[in-house]
């Protein structure tokens, strides 16, 4: 089952009119997620908006979540940082919060080598030794891969528990598993190589397309775990088209237009961020009216 579950929701940040976060909808929004598949939810990730949200609106939304989804879901808080100070603060932070675990991304931008990222992940479990962390590697974003090695070496770390694996790569996600003990879990960054991460030793996926088809991708896991490959499989192919569309521009823009074609007061996204093009919204209208989401 792994410690935070099978199926974590990425959550988006919902927004009203003015830009200020719409804390009301995110309550509510969390509150039905966990009523249908979500395990846990990763709040003020890349799909949250991060690099857009300042610390105190993080530190809100962390208790707003926790408290609608007390006693169904885990609160995983993103809190990562390419400044290992900061890192280390807004997780201390977050934990005297209460929150199940911490997502620590690859520190972007300023691409540190191997032996760097190795001490700023250090560095931050050891400044929250009782907070379960998750590894969060992201090449495409942060423009630097945490190998395989040091993967392995930080998984020794009694507290960092778990990898986001979103590489993209799964011989990658092969190697990880090879070099680190069975309790070490590495979750699918990418909601389309869930089922084929799985078969290499996953434990489950941080999930985007969850906020539409949370209870079909939780049905996939655990059709799979049951040894029950060939129906995952058949789920995994029906979900793919909307796993694929939901990536045609600049993820969260697509997860949160869905979600106000489905009558969620969602807001728009933060700026330098943009609205989707027409022929990107009619792309994702035919996706969804197939899965009858619409």
């Amino acid at each position: 089952m792994g410690k935070f579950g099978r199926v974590i929701t990425a959550l988006v940040t919902p927004y009203k009119e003015d830009g200020s976060i719409n804390y009301a909808v995110a309550e509510k929004l969390a509150a039905h997620l966990a009523d249908n598949g979500t395990d846990a939810f990763v709040v003020c990730g890349t799909t949250g908006e991060s690099p857009t949200l300042k610390w105190e609106e993080e530190m809100e939304l962390f208790q707003v979540v926790q408290k609608a989804v007390a006693g169904k879901a885990k609160i995983i808080a993103g809190t990562g940082s390419n400044s290992t100070s900061e890192a280390i603060a807004a997780t201390q932070k977050a934990a005297k919060l209460g929150v199940d675990g911490s997502l620590q991304v690859v520190p972007y931008y300023n691409k540190p080598p191997q032996e760097g990222l190795y001490q700023h992940f250090q560095a931050i479990a050891k400044s929250s030794p009782d907070l379960p962390i998750m590894l969060y590697n992201i090449p495409g974003r942060t423009g630097q891969n945490l190998t395989p090695e040091t993967v392995a070496r930080l998984a020794e770390i009694p507290n960092i528990v778990a990898i986001k694996e979103a590489s993209g790569n799964l011989d990658q996600a092969s190697q990880i598993r090879s070099v680190t003990s069975p309790e070490f879990e590495i979750y699918s960054g990418d909601d389309s190589l869930t089922l084929p991460l799985l078969a290499v030793g996953g434990t489950g996926i941080v999930s985007v397309a969850s906020h539409l088809v949370g209870n079909q991708i939780q049905q996939m896991v655990q059709a799979f775990e049951a040894g029950n490959t060939s129906e995952a499989l058949k789920i995994h192919l029906q979900l793919f088209p909307l796993f694929k569309t939901l990536f045609i521009t600049t993820n969260p823009i697509l997860v949160k237009t869905a979600l106000k074609l489905k009558g969620w007061d969602i807001g728009s996204v933060r700026s330098p961020l943009c609205e989707p093009s027409n022929e990107e919204v009619q792309k994702l209208k035919a996706v969804l009216e197939k899965l009858s989401l619409l």
